[in-house]
C-alpha cells in the first residue's frame, strides 16, 4: 500500500507509516481539500531548503489556464502557507496536479512520483478535475466524437454522421442585403449557394469586407431541410478538428426546444455540465474564456415572446428558466463573447432580430439536383430501383422540385420503395408537400395487415389529437402519463411515429415521447381537424380559430400546420383521407373557416397608394421611407403557399377576393416560390393588383462545366451554326408570365419596382403582354432596364392584342430608348394613359414626342410628367399640344402657370 512520508528535513532515508484507508472520506468537498492540503504540505515538508526555493520559482511560471500565484504570495511562503496558498489559488486537485508537474520541473522527481502515487491512491485514476482547461479539451473532444459518430435514422438505426450526412446548399447571405433592395436578376456569385462541405461551415464565421467577424451566425431554412443534422456536423467536425482551428476551444449543443420544456430552474454552467463526460469537469475555467466558447441552439425559433419584466440571465451560474438563459445567449448578456450558432425555420429570422446581436444570416437551400440524385442512389442502394425512382420524380417537375429539402426526399423514398417491392404503379399525384406526407401515411396504413386496418385507424385519430394538443401548447415533449391516456403507449404507431428521450428531471430521468421529426407532429395536428368528432372542436380551444387565429407573434410555430391543413381540405385528398380512416371527415366547415379566415386576413391590409404618392417610388438616393415590420414582408408569400396547397383553382379564386392587392417585398424568390406564386395568379379573381418591390432571384443551379475540347472547339466556330439558330434561354419568372395569359387568370395590375429586370425577364413579359387577357395597368419603377430592355417591352405593348391601358414608367435613363416608347404609342391599340418620372428629358426628344402626340392614330388620352425636369422651350411645345389636343391631358407643375419644381427633385414624392 502507498506510504504517506512523515513530516521531517532533508531527502535522506526516513521512517514511514501507513495511510489509514478508513480516515474520513473525501466525497465531501471540505473533506477533499483537507486531504489534499495534507499531501501538499507533507511533500513540501519532504523538501530540502534550496529544493523548496526552487519549487517556488518554478511555480511561479506553472500558470493553469492562464494564471499563476503572484511572486509576493510565494516568496517567503513556508510548507504549511503554500499548501494552502495552491489549494486557494488551484481549487485542490488541480493544485495537486501543479504540484506534481512542479516538482518534476525542479527535479524533485523521487517526491513528485510519491505525489502522484497518493493522489490516485485518495481521488482516483481519470479524475478530470487533476486537468487543467487545456488538458481537459482533448478529452471533452474525444467524448463529442464518441457521441456523435452515430446519428438515429427515423426507421431507429443508427448510422455514422459521416455517412448519413448528405452535402446541401448553403448560401450565406451578405449583410448589404438587409439594408439595401436586391436585385430581381441572379445574385452575384459572392451570393451563390456553396455545398455544405468544411470550407462552407469555415466561411461562416470568416470576417466580412470591413475585417469584423460575426459572432452570431443564424442558419435558417423551412422544416425538414437539415439544418439540425449540419449543426451537428459542424459540431463533429469541430470535435474533429476540421473547423475553427485555434478558434474554439468547446462547442455544445443545445436543443432549444428541450430546454424550454425541461422541468425547473438551469443554469448555463448546468447545461455545460450535463454535455461534459465528468461531472468534475472545469466548467467555471471552461466558461471563464467566453471568446474561445461555441454554442449551437438548435431551432430557437421555438422560443416564444416572454414576459415584459423577464430580463434575460447574465450570470452563467444562475439559475434560470430555459427562456431566459437562451435569451442571454441571444442578446449577448450572457457570456458576451461566446459564438453563437442558432439553426431557425425559413419563417422565424423575422421574430428572432430582435433578440439576437447582430446576426449574420445564411440559408440552407437543401439538395440541389445533383445532390438528390446522389440521395436516391444512397437510399436504395440497389442501383436499378435508384434509377427507376429517381427517372419517375424527375419527371413529375414540381414533385421534383419538392425534393430539395431532404424530409420530403426520404419520405418519397420511403413509398416509392414500398411501391416497387410490392410491383405497384408509381403515384403521379403528389405535386404538395401536404400530398406527399399524406402519401406516406397512407403507405403505412396499406402495408398492416387487414386485420389490424380499424385498430390502427383509432389510434392514427388519437396521435393527431396527441399532436395537436403539443402544437397548440407549443410542447414536443410527451410524458408517459399522455401516452397512457390516449391509450397509445405500446401501440402500434407509437412505434412507428413516437421516439423514446430520456430527459434530465428535477428528481429522477423523465421518460418523454416526441414524434420522429417535428413536421409529423405538425401534420398529424392538420390532420386531426378533419378526424375529430365536429362536437370535440366546438370547444375555442380545440377549433380551428385556436390554429389560424390569435397574437401573430405567438402564432410563429404554427406555420407548417396551418399549411398541411389547407393541403388536406383538398376535395381528393379528403376522400383519400376518408376511404383509409374508414369514417367521413369534417371538412365543409372547416372549409368554410379557413376560406373566412384568408379573406379577413385581407380586410385592413394597405391597398395601394393613390397615384403619385407611391411609398417604394422614391427616386434613387431619396430617403427611404419607413418598413413594414421584419416578418410581414413575405407574409403574402407564406399565404399563398397555403392557397397552393390546396390545388383547388375555385378556393383560390374565392380566398383572394379579400385581397385586391398582393404586394411581395424584399423576397429572394426560389424556384418553388415561383411554382407557388405563378398558381396563385393563374387562380386570380378580376381585379387583382400584383406588385413586386425589391425583389432577387435565387441564381439557376451551375452547370457542369464543358470539357477543355469541347469549349476549343466551340471558340473555333465548331458550334457557330447551332448557336445562331439556339432559342433564348426563358427567364426564371416564364413561369409567372405564362400564368398571366391563362384565361381564368384575372390579374389587372402588376407592378415591378426596384427589381432590376434583366433583357431575359423583358423578353418573356413582352410576350405575355400580347396575350393577357385582362391586365390593363403596368408599372416599370426604378428597374433599372436596359435599352435592349425597354426595345422589347415596347414591342409588347404595342402588339394588336395588347391590352395595357396604363403604364408607368419610371426611370432616371429613359432618355437614351425613349425612342422606343414614343414609337409604341403610334401603334398601341390600347393605351390611354401615360405616367413618365423621376428622369430628365432632352428638347430634341419632347419635340418629337410631340409630334407623335398629334399623329392620328395615338389613342393617349393622359400623359403624366409630374416628376420629370423639362426646359422652358419643351414647356412650351408642351403647351401648344393641349391647345391643339384638347382632349389629352398632360400634367406637370410647370405647366398653366403652377410653379416649376427644384431641379433633381420629384414634385410627386
Amino acid at each position: 500500500m502507498p506510504l504517506l512520508p512523515e513530516a521531517g528535513q532533508g531527502r535522506g532515508p526516513r521512517n514511514h507509516t501507513r495511510v489509514d484507508r478508513h480516515r474520513p472520506s473525501a466525497s465531501s468537498t471540505e473533506a477533499r481539500a483537507a486531504k489534499a492540503r495534507d499531501l501538499l504540505q507533507a511533500a513540501f515538508e519532504d523538501l530540502s531548503q534550496d529544493q523548496l526555493k526552487r519549487f517556488r520559482h518554478k511555480l511561479r511560471d506553472a500558470a493553469l489556464d492562464g494564471r499563476s500565484i503572484p511572486w509576493g504570495r510565494l516568496e517567503r511562503a513556508d510548507a504549511v502557507d503554500l499548501a494552502e496558498q495552491m489549494i486557494q489559488f488551484y481549487r485542490p486537485e488541480p493544485a495537486l496536479d501543479v504540484a506534481r508537474k512542479t516538482l518534476k520541473r525542479a527535479d524533485v522527481r523521487d517526491v513528485a512520483a510519491r505525489l502522484k502515487e497518493q493522489r490516485l491512491q485518495w481521488f482516483g485514476p481519470g479524475s478530470s478535475a487533476l486537468l487543467s482547461v487545456s488538458e481537459y479539451k482533448k478529452k471533452y473532444r474525444e467524448h463529442v466524437l464518441q457521441q456523435h459518430a452515430k446519428v438515429k435514422e427515423r426507421n431507429a438505426r443508427s448510422v455514422k454522421i459521416n455517412k448519413r450526412f448528405t452535402k446541401l446548399l448553403i448560401a450565406r447571405e451578405s449583410a448589404a442585403l438587409v439594408d439595401e433592395a436586391p436585385e430581381l436578376a441572379e445574385e452575384p456569385e459572392a451570393e451563390r449557394a456553396r455545398r455544405s462541405d468544411t470550407h462552407t461551415f469555415n466561411r461562416l464565421f470568416a470576417r466580412d469586407e470591413e475585417g469584423q467577424r460575426p459572432l452570431t451566425v443564424v442558419l435558417q431554412g423551412p422544416a425538414g431541410i437539415g439544418k439540425t443534422m449540419a449543426a451537428k456536423k459542424i459540431l463533429y467536425d469541430w470535435a474533429a478538428g476540421k473547423l475553427y482551428h485555434d478558434q474554439v476551444d468547446f462547442a455544445f449543443f443545445l436543443p432549444c426546444r428541450e430546454l424550454l420544456e425541461r422541468p425547473g430552474p438551469c443554469s448555463l454552467a448546468r447545461l455545460v455540465l450535463d454535455q461534459c463526460p465528468h461531472r468534475s469537469a472545469p466548467v467555471r475555467q471552461m466558461l471563464a474564456r467566453s471568446e474561445r466558447l461555441l454554442f449551437i441552439l438548435d431551432g430557437a425559433d421555438e422560443l416564444l415572446p416572454g414576459p415584459a419584466n423577464a430580463a434575460p440571465c447574465t450570470d452563467p451560474f444562475e439559475e434560470a428558466d430555459g427562456a431566459r438563459v437562451l435569451d442571454g445567449l441571444m442578446s449577448k448578456t450572457l457570456l458576451p463573447g461566446a459564438r453563437l450558432l442558432v439553426t431557425a425555420r425559413a419563417a422565424a429570422p423575422g421574430r428572432l432580430q430582435g433578440r439576437l446581436c447582430s446576426p449574420q444570416c445564411a440559408e440552407v437551400r437543401g439538395f440541389s439536383d445533383k445532390d438528390k440524385k446522389k440521395y436516391f442512389h444512397k437510399f436504395f442502394r440497389d442501383e436499378r430501383m435508384a434509377e427507376c425512382a429517381y427517372r419517375f420524380v424527375k419527371e413529375n417537375d414540381t414533385l421534383f422540385a419538392l425534393c430539395f429539402v431532404p424530409f420530403v426526399c426520404w419520405i418519397v423514398c420511403t413509398v416509392l420503395r414500398q411501391q416497387l417491392e410490392l410491383h405497384q404503379d408509381l403515384s403521379r399525384t403528389s405535386k404538395t408537400t401536404t400530398s406527399v406526407y399524406l402519401l406516406f401515411i397512407t403507405s403505412v396504413l396499406s402495408s398492416a395487415p387487414a386485420a389490424d386496418g380499424p385498430q390502427m385507424q383509432g389510434e392514427l385519430r388519437k396521435l393527431g389529437r396527441l399532436a395537436r394538443e403539443g402544437t397548440l401548447r407549443h410542447r414536443a415533449q410527451f410524458p408517459e402519463k399522455d401516452l397512457e391516456r390516449l391509450e397509445l403507449r405500446g401501440s402500434k404507431v407509437q412505434t412507428l411515429f413516437l421516439s423514446k428521450k430520456e430527459l434530465p428531471g428535477v428528481l429522477e430521468t423523465e421518460v418523454t415521447y416526441q414524434f420522429m421529426d417535428q413536421s409529423f407532429q405538425e401534420f398529424f395536428a392538420a390532420l386531426s381537424y378533419l378526424l375529430e368528432d365536429e362536437r370535440a372542436l366546438e370547444a375555442p380551444a380545440e377549433g380551428v380559430g385556436a390554429l389560424l387565429r390569435g397574437d401573430a407573434e405567438l402564432r410563429g410555430h404554427l406555420t407548417l400546420t396551418t399549411r398541411f391543413l389547407f393541403g388536406l381540405l383538398n376535395a381528393e385528398r379528403m376522400r383519400d383521407i376518408q376511404r383509409q380512416f374508414g369514417r367521413s371527415v369534417v371538412s365543409e366547415r372547416v372549409k368554410q373557416d379557413v376560406l373566412r379566415w384568408v379573406q379577413e386576413q385581407g380586410q385592413g391590409r394597405p391597398r395601394a397608394a393613390p397615384e403619385g404618392t407611391e411609398e417604394t417610388e422614391a427616386p434613387e438616393g431619396s430617403e427611404e421611407p419607413e418598413e413594414e415590420e421584419e416578418g410581414e414582408l413575405s407574409y403574402p408569400l407564406e399565404l399563398l403557399y397555403c392557397l397552393y396547397e390546396t390545388q383547388e383553382s375555385t378556393f383560390v379564386h374565392q380566398a383572394l377576393r379579400g385581397w385586391p392587392e398582393l404586394r411581395l417585398e424584399r423576397v429572394r424568390f426560389s424556384r418553388l416560390d415561383l411554382v407557388v406564386l405563378s398558381y396563385c395568379v393563374r387562380s386570380c379573381p378580376a381585379g387583382q393588383a400584383l406588385r413586386l418591390v425589391s425583389c432577387a432571384l435565387v441564381p439557376p443551379q451551375e452547370k457542369k462545366k464543358k470539357s477543355l475540347i469541347k469549349r476549343l472547339h466551340g471558340s473555333l466556330g465548331g458550334s457557330s451554326s447551332q448557336a445562331t439558330t439556339r432559342k433564348p434561354q426563358a427567364s426564371p419568372l416564364c413561369t409567372l408570365f405564362e400564368a398571366m395569359t391563362d384565361q381564368h387568370c384575372g390579374l389587372h395590375s402588376l407592378t415591378l419596382c426596384r427589381c432590376r429586370l434583366p433583357d431575359s425577364v423583358c423578353r418573356d413579359l413582352s410576350e405575355a403582354l400580347r396575350e393577357a387577357p385582362a391586365l390593363r395597368e403596368l408599372g416599370l419603377l426604378h428597374n433599372r432596364l436596359s435599352e435592349a430592355g425597354l426595345r422589347v417591352l415596347s414591342e409588347g405593348l404595342a402588339w394588336p392584342q395588347c391590352q395595357v391601358q396604363k403604364l408607368r414608367v419610371w426611370q432616371p435613363s429613359l432618355q437614351e430608348a425613349f425612342q422606343y416608347l414614343t414609337g409604341m404609342l403610334r401603334q398601341s391599340p390600347a393605351l390611354t394613359t401615360l405616367e413618365l418620372g423621376d428622369c430628365r428629358l432632352s428638347e430634341s426628344i419632347v419635340t418629337y414626342l410631340c409630334a407623335v402626340l398629334q399623329y392620328p392614330g395615338c389613342r393617349l388620352q393622359t400623359l403624366s410628367l409630374t416628376s420629370v425636369e423639362l426646359s422652358e422651350q419643351s414647356l412650351k411645345e408642351l403647351q401648344a399640344v393641349k391647345t391643339a389636343k384638347p382632349g389629352l391631358v398632360i400634367t406637370h407643375p410647370a405647366l398653366n402657370g403652377h410653379p416649376r419644381p427644384p431641379a433633381g427633385r420629384s414634385s410627386a414624392l
